[in-house]
């Protein structure tokens, strides 16, 4: 506005100049609306959630309700995106913001924070119970099929809540990261379903994120080595090939063994991101050793994790490409039997379609984890690896020696190769043997070594001239094998109960011993002769008349009695194991 006046300021003119500015404050709410709002999903964003979170924490506060705060993240998106491309993995988004949405309170505030994660803040809450049917909503809605250009997709998701007040002040930040790690822990236990933060486990948590945050670093550093066990058939001295065992060569502890970091990560996607590690490194070393001649198979370990992602077929494919002058016969897989292979029908896709490029697969430590039949039947893989702990008291332990026979003989039935970890003693290795298993590895054949030292090795290494003639016992041999671990089992035993070490011991009567049994239906056709069967049974009746005899000492408390009862019942297993000692 401007006026004209004359010389003794009287107005003669007004001017009214009117200016449209509707442009501009469409641009200012355009811009005020992109800082506040996500503009995929047009939901309120990080900046936005983090003033709404501060509101709510305060009204809650005065009203004494409850808030929650739920983190949730798509389970599969990188899938989504993988499969059908960003077009309609965005489309998707859009389409699980909108139906999340629908479902909440007007007074709720649902955000996208980036990629696939959302939070919902669920505000004016009586109690935690009233706030289950909303979140067990948010899981059914997340797991509904979207259509996307005439596509079904189906995805899930992992929710994570955490409550306010709690008994001590939090920051909304601290509550978003506990709300953070409670998904995690959703996602670990198997994803499609809701975790509550506790705060008692907040400690281990926050623990176990830093120590994978340094596992993270560590492998930036490359600070991983491998190291390599062979793998050898007892019987002709033949190396079949080494496993590849993951070192951490710290800067401060030295070397740390894969068991004290390994389970850090399992299920979380590092343990991804260190298994193609190991396949990157085990392959620049088989090029390596081809090519100053040494030509010996090397096997990776890998989890259902990693097998079922995926790029895993994709990233296998690239590496071969990397390393052009490896034979991929040369390259074995194991897969580890303690972790759960949830789609059987993927994981013998992607074994049958590696089998093709020449690549063995393996069931590694067989028989400790969640593999049956079933894998067996499904699954192409060449070997089945015993895992070491059934091997290391087999001379011990009747149940694992029984284990043992039972996974060789199965391994026949299904046409693959047995190998048995953690041969520790030349005892172990005929036992093996005896009961046909010719492959193995262990410290007795070697310890892990690093790459450099193998090749000396090589060339050294010799079999125990008693593998080499050892032949397979038959069934009646075998039975009197079982009968030595199973009384020598039975006598430790009963040692121990008597000197108060265990609290209850199992007596057997003579005729209902397994070994007891066979010997009145098949000793006298193998033994040599009629004595050498009437001693070994005179034998083994004396020795479980004197278990019965020590029991009753023991009832009665006689100790200097039961001293000499367990030394003579000592003398006698002795002469019994000589008696019916093998012709191996």
């Amino acid at each position: 506005l401007s006026a004209t006046v004359d010389e003794k300021d009287n107005i003669l003119e007004l001017r009214l100049l009117i200016k449209n500015i509707s442009e501009r404050k469409i641009a200012e709410e355009k811009l005020l609306h992109m800082a506040h709002y996500d503009e995929l999903t047009g939901l309120p964003n990080r900046v936005l959630l983090a003033d709404r979170l501060q509101q709510n924490m305060m009204h809650v506060q005065r009203d004494k309700q409850l808030l929650a705060l739920v983190f949730l993240d798509i389970d599969g998106f990188k899938d989504v995106n993988d499969t059908y491309g960003h077009d309609i993995g965005d489309k998707l988004l859009m389409a699980l913001g909108k139906k999340m949405q629908n479902i909440l309170r007007e007074e709720d505030t649902l955000a996208r924070i980036g990629g696939d994660e959302f939070v919902a803040v669920l505000s004016n809450l009586p109690n935690i119970k009233s706030s289950l049917p909303l979140i067990t909503r948010l899981l059914e809605v997340a797991a509904q099929p979207c259509l996307i250009n005439d596509l079904s997709i189906k995805v899930s998701a992992s929710l994570g809540i955490s409550f306010y007040p709690q008994a001590e002040k939090i920051e909304p930040d601290q509550i978003l990261r506990q709300a953070d790690q409670a998904m995690y822990e959703a996602k670990i236990s198997g994803k499609n379903r809701y975790h509550i933060f506790n705060t008692e486990q907040d400690n281990f948590i926050r623990e176990r994120f830093e120590n994978i945050q340094r596992l993270h670093q560590a492998l930036i550093a490359n600070q991983f080595v491998l190291h390599y066990q062979p793998k050898v058939n007892m019987r002709t001295g033949d190396v079949i090939g080494v496993e590849a065992l993951i070192r951490w060569d710290h800067p401060q502890k030295g070397l740390v063994q894969p068991n004290d970091f390994l389970p850090l990560i399992e299920e979380h996607p590092l343990s991804i991101a260190l298994g193609e590690w190991v396949m990157r490194s085990a392959l620049e070393q088989l090029q390596h050793w081809q090519s100053i001649g040494v030509k010996v198979p090397i096997s990776i370990n890998i989890s259902a994790l990693q097998l079922l992602s995926s790029n895993f077929i994709s990233q296998f494919e690239k590496l071969l490409l990397e390393f052009p002058k490896v034979n991929p016969s040369f390259i074995e897989v194991e897969v580890l039997e303690t972790s759960k292979l949830e789609d059987l029908t993927k994981a013998s896709k992607v074994i049958n379609h590696c089998n093709k490029l020449g690549i063995h697969f393996s069931i590694d430590d067989f028989g400790t984890g969640y593999s049956s039949l079933t894998y067996l039947k499904q699954l192409a893989v060449t070997y089945i690896k015993i895992d070491q702990s059934f091997v290391r008291d087999m001379l011990e332990d009747p149940n694992d020696l029984a284990i043992l026979e039972g996974v060789i003989k199965l391994s026949d039935a299904f046409q693959m190769q047995v190998i048995a970890e953690g041969v520790e003693t030349i005892e172990h290795g005929r036992t093996l043997l005896q009961l046909g298993c010719e492959l193995a590895q262990g410290y007795v054949i070697a310890r892990p070594m690093p790459a450099d030292a193998f090749p000396d090795w090589l060339t050294t290494w010799q079999p125990d001239s008693s593998w080499t003639t050892q032949r397979i016992f038959t069934d009646d041999e075998a039975k009197i094998l079982f009968a030595t671990v199973e009384h020598s089992a039975w006598i430790a035993n009963l040692d121990a109960y008597l000197k108060g070490k265990i609290n209850n011991f199992e007596s057997i009567n003579v005729s209902e011993c397994s070994f007891g049994k066979w010997l009145d239906t098949k000793g006298d056709s193998y033994f040599t002769s009629f004595e050498v069967s009437a001693s070994v049974r005179a034998l083994h009746d004396r020795i479980h008349n004197l278990v019965e005899e020590l029991l009753a000492l023991n009832r009665k408390v006689k100790d200097k009695e039961i001293v000499q009862g367990i030394k003579a019942l000592y003398a006698l297993h002795d002469e019994f194991i000589k008696e019916i000692a093998l012709d191996t």
